[in-house]
């Protein structure tokens, strides 16, 4: 059996990296498709971590964890903070992300996800992907031998959870007890990863939504004793700790553009609705924003907005994910 030295910490790393091996087991694959694939403890070891990796310097930021590994990024849809977050991390890791948009991958072409999924998996460390139906990041990792991380899907976010949470652990602390107001799209990707986050973490979840954009009913039984929905953007916001919204119309919807601001009128995220809301009440937005329609220009860039922290800490979150997922544990 051959020790191998890892250069950024000058210690023996078989058993760091390759615990496995040495108890006689094979490593199973993690992936990343909603928080649901963590349990609370992961979840909590992952915010901890990601907040060491932020206020950490130099070898603490483990320069080398990634260095001859790669990261393939797939992003059937366009992104500012996912696709920066995860190849400045990559990058900071002295790892080598290489990214595929839509017409770069013979996908386009007709190749199956689970051709796909088998060819970069031997190939590469780790796959990002960001998709529409999220069947699709499901079955690419069904057949890859690396972890799949969800990078969005129209039906969950869980990145950006990661980043919400760690955002909220910074200025408040534990979120457990606390009160989550969500206002808008209630079907949308990020409110519905914050349903699993509540399911997870046991805290309060009030979601003020359209009739018809209400949560996946099944999923959120899941969370039945923290979840509420309601049409009342003021009854969701009472006594919030954190109130948080979305953009409207998600990408692949701009034909419901339309309707969706007319089914909306009345949910936007204005100073007077977070008076509803306790003093100390933080307001998140997962970006972009359309002022004016979901959030009012005073609230996203008022006092009680943490959104610029909530999108750096995307960088930070996804770092302990990366570690999470490449070396088995937070």
């Amino acid at each position: 059996m051959i020790f191998c030295r890892r250069p950024e910490t000058g210690v023996f790393s078989l058993w760091l990296q390759y615990p496995w091996l040495l108890l006689g087991r094979p490593r199973v694959t993690r992936h990343f498709l909603t928080l649901q694939d963590l349990s609370a403890t992961e979840l909590r070891q992952l915010i901890d971590r990601a907040r060491e990796l932020k206020s950490a310097s130099g070898e603490a930021r483990r320069p080398g964890f990634m260095r001859g590994r790669t990261m393939v990024l797939i992003f059937e849809k366009s992104s500012t903070r996912t696709r920066v977050s995860f190849e400045v991390a990559c990058s900071q890791f002295g790892g080598h992300p290489v990214f595929l948009a839509p017409g770069d991958s013979q996908m386009s072409r007709g190749e199956s996800l689970s051709d796909t999924a088998r060819i970069i998996s031997s190939m590469a460390d780790i796959i990002v992907m960001r998709t529409s139906g999220h069947e699709r990041v499901v079955a690419m990792a069904a057949a890859s031998r690396v972890p799949v991380v969800n990078a969005l899907s129209d039906s969950f976010h869980p990145c950006q959870l990661l980043a919400d949470i760690l955002t909220f652990a910074e200025h408040r602390g534990e979120l457990s007890g606390a009160k989550v107001a969500f206002v808008g799209d209630g079907s949308g990707n990020v409110c519905q990863s914050w349903v699993n986050a509540a399911a997870l973490l046991d805290f309060s979840l009030s979601i003020a939504t359209p009739a018809p954009y209400q949560p996946d009913p099944a999923l959120a039984k899941t969370a039945s004793g923290q979840c509420t929905v309601t049409d009342q953007p003021k009854a969701a916001v009472a006594a919030a700790d954190l109130v948080v919204t979305d953009a409207w119309t998600g990408m692949g919807q701009e034909d419901q553009k339309v309707v969706r601001q007319q089914a909306f009128a009345g949910f936007c995220v204005t100073a007077e609705l977070m008076t509803q809301a306790n003093k100390d009440a933080l307001f998140m937005h997962c970006l972009p924003a359309y002022r004016g329609q979901e959030v009012s220009s005073e609230v996203i860039d008022g006092p009680r907005s943490v959104v610029w922290d909530e999108a750096e800490n995307r960088l930070h979150a996804q770092k302990a994910l990366l570690e999470f997922l490449l070396d088995g544990t937070p």
